[in-house]
């Protein structure tokens, strides 16, 4: 084979495994073609961390921050166009909405670790119920917001956003517990080292793309 045959054949072999070229073995394409190269995908997921934390300063803007980089993430998986520029569009398009879910969700957080401290202080009677309900409570905050974080689109917005979310965690109830597990790995870890928030959330973008394209509800669902 010549040297410009051999360089033609290994850049061939290069899009085959990318999903920008022609499969030549007939084989199927990959199902995240941008996902090749694990270092990338390191470095795609930081981006995406710190974008949303810098994003999510103000606290109220971190449901938009989340969703621009779930869409950021999930393009850059499909070898999709994953420009910047796109992640701040997406940003700009879901502030409005976003603004209020995240209001809420901030007022919601504060009541409920009220309620925690109060009756771990023994303030109010049967303290460990209603602490157990409290956590509950943030449990299913989180799981709610990644939950319509990962629907949201520009032409859905948020309220078709939050109305499809109990549809989709009834209909993938192991997959609502990964995405609860990943909010307390987020919590955990930023307790434990704070500058860790970056990578925290960046992981919490990428567990909301991948948990419903897991290989096991997949077969389900074709089933």
């Amino acid at each position: 084979m010549s040297r410009a045959g051999g360089r033609t054949e290994r850049a061939a072999r290069r899009d085959e495994r990318s999903g920008s070229g022609p499969v030549r073995s007939g084989a199927a394409p990959a199902r995240f073609p941008g996902a090749t190269s694990a270092f990338g995908l390191l470095g795609e997921v930081l981006l995406v961390g710190v974008l949303v934390a810098l994003v999510s300063i103000p606290l109220v803007t971190l449901p938009a921050a989340l969703a621009a980089g779930v869409r950021h993430l999930r393009r850059y998986l499909l070898a999709e166009g994953s420009k910047l520029g796109l992640f701040w569009a997406d940003l700009r398009a879901g502030l409005l909405g976003g603004i209020g879910v995240g209001a809420a969700s901030v007022a919601a957080v504060l009541v409920l670790l009220l309620d925690i401290d109060l009756a771990n202080s023994g303030a109010l009677p049967g303290g460990p119920i209603v602490a157990a309900v409290g956590w509950l409570g943030l449990a299913a905050l989180a799981l709610a917001l990644f939950t319509a974080a990962g629907l949201w689109t520009p032409k859905l917005g948020w309220l078709g956003a939050l109305r499809a979310a109990p549809r989709a965690v009834a209909g993938d109830p192991v997959g609502a517990a990964y995405l609860v597990a990943s909010a307390g790995f987020a919590v955990v870890v930023t307790w434990q080292l704070f500058p860790l928030v970056v990578a925290a959330l960046g992981c919490v973008a990428l567990a909301i793309v991948a948990v419903p394209e897991r290989p096991r509800r997949r077969h389900r669902d074709a089933r």
